[in-house]
């Protein structure tokens, strides 16, 4: 028995399909299906064993029988019919398919599941065809309603296994006939871990733009028209505002605006590195410019960063060596690698960033004049957010949704908790409220997040002599003293270096003491 397809080219009228069926039928040849457009009509038929006949014979017996009738106009073979070809190709989509994807009858019954869903479900997609979706998820609710006729969208379910808990993401949607009657569903499953890595991977490959600032200030607004404005320039730009105020992303955000968009963000803190380490890194060196150096040389950031933009986070903190390095290439377009004699151009714009004040350092000659007003070409301050508390609400509910998807917890904030945000000044500003956010969600183990929770005090008297009253181990007194000073130091100048000058340390002894104490998160924008 060999199956056979044709497609009949024939006259549009009435009574064609019930005329060629005959002739099918006179010459004992058992259709299996047919498929009717204008003018063609597609036939899969089978074309039996004949003791007095070959396969060939009977083909050609019929196409001449066919060919006798006056409105066919013509006979030829295909592979597949339509609707077979679209069948085909569908099934090709939903095995190549990331997401598990499952077919269910009105009843619940499994009428197609795909590879990804039956690996998903640990199943054999060869044996569950038929089986009612009950039997593998057990009762719930999503699957109840949506063989009621509604939707669902991106909802967590956990199936309990002899393999343990399975943990995924899915959605599903009633299938409805022409008459809007409920004829099926189909619903779609993504373990939750490969969900998270998709989000993670998405949001590190994201780039940072001015729609995604989380604010309703009036003063944010207004920032923000005149950030897309100069974004469209060349000059350079310089960020001022305090400790975690987001002046890294605002900077990305200028570049996502500005005519370099396709091209790179390079960005560096000048006061996260030593000064022989900081020059090596924003120009390079050659080879054996100093004892260790990279065998060929290594290109620097401004290389790097060509026909992008390069952004210099603690500017106020670059010294006073390269600022005159960093003028030139400002004023030139040129600059040249440790242990270089020939100059390299470059095409770079200058975002740079402090929390300092740069007229202040430069009447203390801390920092170049020239260099000063190069770069301050178009000054932006953000306002810190003690200043914009409207802000607050909206930027405490995205980081309570974002901590709660990514760590899979489900907890809502105390109306006590929330009123002590709201009320809190925020001295590390945005940086501070995420972390607030993500340390309560992180670390609470009841169902709600209460005041006691968050870890943030409300009191004003800061005064070491009065958080040590009760103290009465030395050690006790002298830790929290120099801890006292070292957070105040940093959080004045947002640095290393700085609050090294400011209290008298190393540049070296005030990074091993800040991660003794914990105090990271008051560097700016690291």
């Amino acid at each position: 028995m060999t199956v056979t397809r044709w497609l009949l080219k024939t006259d549009d009228r009435i009574g064609m399909i019930k005329e060629v069926s005959q002739i099918f039928s006179h010459e004992a040849v058992s259709i299996i299906s047919m498929e009717v457009s204008t003018g063609q009509i597609f036939i899969k038929f089978f074309l039996e064993d004949d003791p007095l006949h070959t396969k060939n014979n009977l083909e050609e017996l019929l196409r001449k029988e066919l060919l006798k009738h006056k409105d066919i106009k013509s006979i030829s073979s295909i592979a597949l019919q339509p609707q077979e070809q679209r069948e085909k190709e569908l099934q090709t989509v939903l095995e190549f398919a990331n997401d598990g994807i499952i077919g269910l009858s009105t009843e619940g019954a499994i009428r197609y599941i795909n590879s990804a869903a039956a690996q998903l479900l640990r199943v054999d997609k060869n044996t569950i065809i038929g089986k009612n979706i009950t039997s593998f998820i057990g009762e719930n609710t999503l699957f109840d309603e949506l063989l009621s006729g509604k939707s669902f969208d991106h909802q967590q379910m956990l199936i309990q296994t002899p393999r343990g808990t399975l943990h995924y993401l899915c959605s599903g949607r009633p299938i409805q006939d022409e008459n809007e009657q409920f004829v099926g569903a189909v619903a779609t499953l993504k373990s939750m871990k490969s969900a998270k890595q998709l989000v993670n991977s998405m949001m590190k490959n994201t780039k940072f733009e001015f729609k995604d600032i989380i604010y309703i200030s009036s003063s944010m607004e207004e920032l923000i028209k005149i950030a897309h404005r100069v974004a469209a320039s060349s000059y350079s730009i310089l960020i001022g505002g305090e400790s975690g105020t987001g002046k890294e992303m605002f900077a990305q955000a200028i570049h996502c605006a500005s005519p370099r968009r396709l091209h790179p963000f390079v960005p560096i803190n000048c006061a996260a590195l030593p000064e022989a380490l900081l020059e090596s890194e924003l120009f390079g060196y050659e080879d054996g410019a100093f004892s260790g150096a990279r065998k060929g040389g290594k290109p620097g950031l401004f290389e790097a960063a060509h026909t992008g933009t390069l952004f210099l986070d603690e500017i106020g903190e670059l010294p006073l060596l390269l600022q005159g390095k960093l003028l030139r290439v400002l004023q030139e377009g040129v600059f040249r690698r440790l242990g270089s004699h020939h100059d390299i151009g470059v095409d770079v714009r200058i975002v740079a960033a402090t929390n300092r004040n740069l007229e202040q350092m430069v009447l203390a000659k801390q920092f170049r004049q020239d260099l000063y007003y190069r770069m301050n070409v178009i000054p932006l301050q953000i306002p810190p957010l003690r200043q914009r508390p409207e802000d607050i609400p909206l930027l405490l509910r995205h980081f309570h949704v974002k901590y709660c998807t990514e760590l899979n917890r489900h907890l809502d904030f105390s109306p006590a908790a929330v009123d002590s945000l709201l009320h809190y000044s925020w001295p590390g500003n945005v940086r501070e409220l995420q972390h607030a956010v993500l340390r309560a969600i992180h670390l609470t183990s009841n169902k709600e997040i209460h005041v006691e929770d968050l870890l943030i005090s409300h009191e004003t008297d800061n005064s070491p002599l009065h958080a040590n009253a009760s103290q009465t181990n030395l050690k006790q007194v002298i830790d929290h003293t120099e801890r006292f000073h070292l957070e105040k130091a940093l959080k004045k100048h947002g640095s290393a270096r700085g609050a090294a000058r400011e209290i008298g340390l190393s540049h070296t002894a005030v990074l091993t003491k800040m991660r003794r104490y914990g105090l990271e998160h008051l560097l700016k924008d690291h």
